[in-house]
C-alpha cells in the first residue's frame, strides 16, 4: 500500500527503531519535507506493522539514472512479494535499487523471473558517526567556509566520478538547491573543496581540487557538515566505495564506524542504452 503524509510520519518514527540498517530509507523520510519537487512515493507491505518499505522517486525522464529506489526489509519473502507488484515496481523500465547486500539474491531472482537484465553497481561501506562530540578539534582559521550555489553545479558535475551527463546535472542541482552543503572558497570566492548531501541524507561527493590537496580540507568539511546535520536533527553518515581506501581511512580516523553485516549495494535493471 502507498503511504500518505500522516502515515509517513509514523513510518519515520518506526524506522528509527531499526537504525542503522534502515538509515537510507529513514534519511529519505527525514529530508522529504525540504524537497518541494521530485517527491517520493512510499510503499509498505502492510500497515501499520510493516516489514518492507520501498521509497520510489518520481522519474519523468529516461535519463533519470540517479533516482534510486531505496528499500528496507526485515523479511525476504515479503520483500519478494512486494517488489513483484506492478503498482510498486514497473519492471519494464530502467530501474536502480539501493539495499543491503543480503537482499541481492531476492532481486536477482525476481529479475530472472521477469527476464530483466541486471548488473551490480557500487558496493559500499555505510559509515556512521554515533557521537558528534567525539569529532576532533579542527583548526579552520584562515579558511573561508561557505555553501554551494547554482553557479557551482557545473564544477561538481565535471569532477564527480558519475557526473558529466544530464541526469547527474539535474541530481546535483536538486541537492544544492534543497539540502545542506559546505565548501571552502578561494580568495576569488570560487569553491576549491566541497561536500554535499544526498536525498537519503548521506554526506557525499566530497572532493578537493588537485592543486589544493594536502591541506586538510576534507577533514574540515566532514566535521563542519557532520556538526550541522546533527544540529538540525539529521543522522550523520556516508557511503564509501569498498575500493576507496583513502576516504575510508579519513572517515574512520574522524570516528565513523560501520556494522560489518551491512553493505550498501546498488543494482540496476534494464540498462540504459
Amino acid at each position: 500500500m502507498e503511504l500518505n503524509e500522516e502515515q509517513l510520519d509514523v513510518a519515520e518514527t518506526e524506522l528509527k527503531r531499526h537504525l542503522p540498517f534502515s538509515l537510507p530509507v529513514y534519511g529519505v523520510l527525514k529530508l522529504r519535507k525540504r524537497l518541494t519537487t521530485n517527491r517520493v512515493t512510499v510503499f509498505v507491505d502492510s500497515w501499520p506493522n510493516f516489514c518492507v518499505i520501498v521509497c520510489r522517486p518520481h522519474c519523468e525522464q529516461k535519463s533519470d539514472f540517479f533516482k534510486d529506489i531505496l528499500v528496507f526489509a526485515k523479511d525476504e519473502t515479503l520483500l519478494e512479494e512486494t517488489i513483484r507488484k506492478p503498482s510498486v515496481v514497473d519492471w519494464s523500465r530502467y530501474l536502480c535499487f539501493g539495499f543491503n547486500r543480503i537482499h541481492m539474491k531476492t532481486f536477482k531472482a525476481v529479475a530472472a523471473e521477469k527476464a530483466v537484465p541486471c548488473r551490480v553497481l557500487p558496493v559500499c561501506h555505510m559509515m556512521i558517526l554515533e557521537d558528534v562530540s567525539s569529532l576532533p578539534s579542527i583548526d579552520s582559521s584562515g579558511i573561508r567556509l561557505g555553501s554551494m550555489d547554482q553557479s557551482h553545479i557545473g564544477l561538481v558535475n565535471q569532477t564527480w566520478q558519475f557526473g558529466d551527463n544530464p541526469g547527474a546535472l539535474r541530481m546535483i542541482q536538486s541537492m544544492v538547491a534543497n539540502y545542506p552543503s559546505c565548501c571552502i572558497l578561494d580568495a576569488e570566492g570560487k569553491p576549491v573543496a566541497w561536500i554535499l548531501v544526498y536525498s537519503h541524507c548521506a554526506m557525499g561527493m566530497l572532493h578537493t581540487l588537485p592543486e589544493h590537496r594536502g591541506k586538510g580540507y576534507a577533514k574540515v568539511l566532514i566535521c563542519t557538515m557532520a556538526q550541522r546535520l546533527h544540529a538540525e536533527g539529521y543522522p550523520v553518515y556516508c557511503f564509501i566505495d569498498e575500493g576507496n581506501t583513502l576516504s575510508y581511512k579519513i572517515f574512520t580516523n574522524l570516528g565513523f564506524t560501520e556494522d560489518p553485516s551491512y553493505r550498501a549495494t546498488w543494482m540496476d535493471f534494464n540498462e540504459l542504452k
